[in-house]
C-alpha cells in the first residue's frame, strides 16, 4: 500500500454538547491516522474552521442551535468551499436520507459504536486516496499556452505586468486579485484555473484552492499545525498563504522538507 494511503486525516469535530465532543475525541485516540485539529460548538464556527483549516474529515452533529449540520453543508456549497469528507453524528435516524442526499460519507448514531467508527474512518481513508489519485492525474504536466504579460486593474488604471513579477494570485467571491512586485489589483480572468493554464506551470503552483503562487517568490516556509505549512511570500506585506493538505506532499518534495 502506498504511503499516502496511511496519511494523517486532519479532523474537525462539531457538536454543541461538550460531553459528546469529548467522548468522540477520546474514541479517536485509538486511531493514530486521525489528528483532531479543532472542535466547534456550533454551525457558524464549523463553517469558519472548515474554510480556515481545510480538514480532511468532519464529524458533524445534525441538531445544533442556529445553523444545524445540514445547514453547514449547504452554506459551504453556497460559499464555493470544497467539502471535506462529512460524517454526520446524531442520536436520530430520520435525517439519514437527507444526509446522503448531501453526499455525506457516513451517518453514525449516538451512542457511538467503535466498530462502526472504525468502518467510517477506513472509508474516509479509501475515498481520500481516490481523490488524491485524481488530483495527481489532473495536475500532470501538459502543453499549454504561456503568457508573459498580464493585465492588472488598479485605481482605475490598466497595468501591464510581467508574469515573472507576479508573486501570487488569490480569488475571493469570484474576484481574482493579483499581487505583483510593483502593483496589486484585479485580474480579468474569471477563475484561477484559467489563469494558471495561461502561465508556466513549472513556476506557478496552485497550493490551495484560493491561491496560485510563484514558486520563485516564496520567501519562507512556515510550519503550521502538526503536518501542514504556510508560505511567506516575497511581497511588501510578507503575506502568509496556506498550503492545502493535498499539496503538502508536493511542497515536501519540491523543497526537500
Amino acid at each position: 500500500m502506498r504511503d499516502r494511503a496511511t496519511a494523517t486525516l486532519t479532523t474537525l469535530i462539531v457538536d454543541d454538547e461538550s460531553l459528546a465532543s469529548e467522548e468522540l475525541t477520546y474514541l479517536l485516540q485509538d486511531f493514530p491516522e486521525v489528528e483532531v485539529a479543532a472542535t466547534a460548538r456550533n454551525g457558524l464556527e464549523a463553517v469558519d474552521l472548515i474554510q480556515k483549516l481545510e480538514p480532511d474529515l468532519v464529524f458533524l452533529d445534525v441538531q445544533m442551535p442556529g445553523l444545524d449540520g445540514m445547514g453547514v453543508v449547504r452554506q459551504l456549497r453556497e460559499r464555493g468551499i470544497e467539502l471535506p469528507h462529512i460524517i454526520f453524528v446524531t442520536a436520530y435516524d430520520q435525517y439519514a436520507i437527507e444526509a446522503f442526499r448531501l453526499e455525506a460519507l457516513d451517518y453514525l448514531l449516538k451512542p457511538l459504536d467503535r466498530v462502526r467508527l472504525a468502518e467510517s474512518i477506513e472509508r474516509a481513508k479509501r475515498v481520500m486516496q481516490e481523490r488524491q489519485d485524481k488530483v495527481e492525474v489532473e495536475s500532470a504536466p501538459h502543453p499549454a499556452p504561456q503568457r508573459t504579460k498580464l493585465l492588472v486593474r488598479a485605481n482605475n488604471h490598466n497595468f501591464i505586468v510581467d508574469a515573472q513579477d507576479v508573486i501570487y494570485a488569490t480569488i475571493d467571491s469570484g474576484l481574482i486579485t493579483i499581487v505583483a512586485t510593483h502593483v496589486e489589483g484585479q485580474s480579468n480572468y474569471r477563475t484561477l484555473e484559467d489563469l494558471q493554464a495561461n502561465l508556466d506551470r513549472d513556476t506557478f503552483w496552485r497550493v490551495h484552492r484560493s491561491y496560485l503562487v510563484n514558486i520563485n517568490r516564496i520567501k519562507e516556509v512556515v510550519p503550521w499545525f502538526k503536518s501542514s505549512y504556510q508560505l511567506r511570500m516575497d511581497d511588501k506585506k510578507n503575506s502568509e498563504i496556506p498550503v492545502s493538505r493535498v499539496q503538502t506532499k508536493r511542497l515536501r518534495e519540491l523543497l526537500k522538507l
